[in-house]
């Protein structure tokens, strides 16, 4: 690729009007698992990307230690998926997860994990030491509400400068949040410069852009694509969820801590027990006790029995791809979001 390629101007679609994707070298989606990165994947294949220039990232949010804060089955359920469109899927992580970073106590951020095409690498762990010793914030800004930032931004971000890959072409970050979600959100730009971007240093030209394509989208599109292509989603949809990130979320609904109490106890009572260790609950007024308590649990987790299984265990066994007409609408699809504000 010439320099005059890859000098091409900033250009700033909103999300119904993609970039010039032919113009990118590789486009990496952010992929949770979600219906949102899901749909983000679609639509790059209705607009006829190449599958041989895409390749989904996903971060393990508890690393590779045991579980606390994610769904058991997510990992399995994204290796399925990829494996279903054949797709590649790098895993990364930030070492030790969520659980080493609220406990950090006069320690350095620890270091990243990330899988490569030629194998796994490792960067960071050598900062100033510092202490948390408490849950993230429930805010908007991702300065306290560190575990979107250090779990998952940082460690995309991370992953993409420490590979030469990147650097002297073109490549476009794909992630999906959207505007309906929080009024935080509806300010996102659809297309802007990627946090990696060094297009303009003379020793990396390392172009990255960074693109919402559902950014406009209404929840009813996201599952409109989802049921045109046939996708059956995470279990956690069907469960009542409404929108997937860890199990134990610090947006979780009250609802949804009732529900998570009678299907995860064990864990319920691990994450009130460091509320009692570190003298902060994760809510500002209530503990997780008192959440449940409040909450009621959702009615599908005992009509659907085979996705509680399939939720709480660490391998996905149900096909990914269903035939069109027979695709049924989960039980949160329209549901609670309790996501980031």
């Amino acid at each position: 690729m010439n320099a005059t390629q890859m000098a091409l101007p900033l250009q700033i679609p909103d999300s119904s009007t993609p970039p010039d994707l032919s113009t990118y070298d590789r486009i990496l989606v952010a992929f949770s698992g979600g219906k949102d990165s899901i749909c983000c994947l679609l639509r790059l294949l209705e607009l006829d990307v190449p599958k041989d220039k895409i390749e989904l990232h996903h971060h393990l949010v508890d690393g590779r230690g045991p579980t606390l804060f994610d769904w058991l089955v997510t990992e399995s359920y994204c290796c399925k998926f990829a494996q279903a469109f054949d797709l590649p899927i790098y895993f990364s992580w930030l070492e030790g997860g969520l659980k080493r970073e609220m406990c950090r106590d006069n320690q350095p951020k620890a270091p990243t994990h990330f899988q490569t095409p030629d194998g796994k690498h490792i960067a960071g762990g050598q900062g100033q030491p510092g202490t948390r010793r408490k849950f993230p914030a429930k805010t908007a800004d991702l300065k306290t509400r560190w575990c979107s930032s250090y779990l998952k931004i940082d460690v995309l971000s991370t992953a993409i400068a420490n590979q030469a890959r990147f650097h002297h072409s073109r490549t476009l970050v794909v992630t999906g949040e959207r505007a309906q979600e929080s009024a935080a959100r509806a300010k996102y730009q659809s297309f802007e410069p990627h946090r990696t971007d060094r297009r303009n240093s003379p020793k990396l030209r390392r172009h990255v852009d960074h693109w919402r394509p559902v950014h406009s989208y209404s929840t009813g599109q996201v599952w409109e694509t989802i049921q045109r292509w046939g996708v059956r989603v995470h279990p956690a949809y069907y469960l009542g969820w409404g929108r997937l990130s860890c199990q134990f979320c610090i947006f979780g609904s009250l609802n949804q801590w009732a529900s998570n109490a009678a299907i995860s106890p064990e864990r319920t009572e691990r994450l009130h027990q460091y509320e009692q260790e570190f003298q902060y609950t994760l809510d500002n007024k209530l503990s997780i006790p008192e959440m449940a308590a409040r909450g009621i649990v959702y009615g599908a987790i005992h009509h659907y029995p085979d996705q509680l299984r399939l939720a709480l265990n660490r391998e996905y066994t149900a096909p990914i791809l269903v035939d069109p007409d027979t695709w049924t609408l989960p039980a949160g699809a329209f549901g609670e979001d309790a996501g980031p504000t």
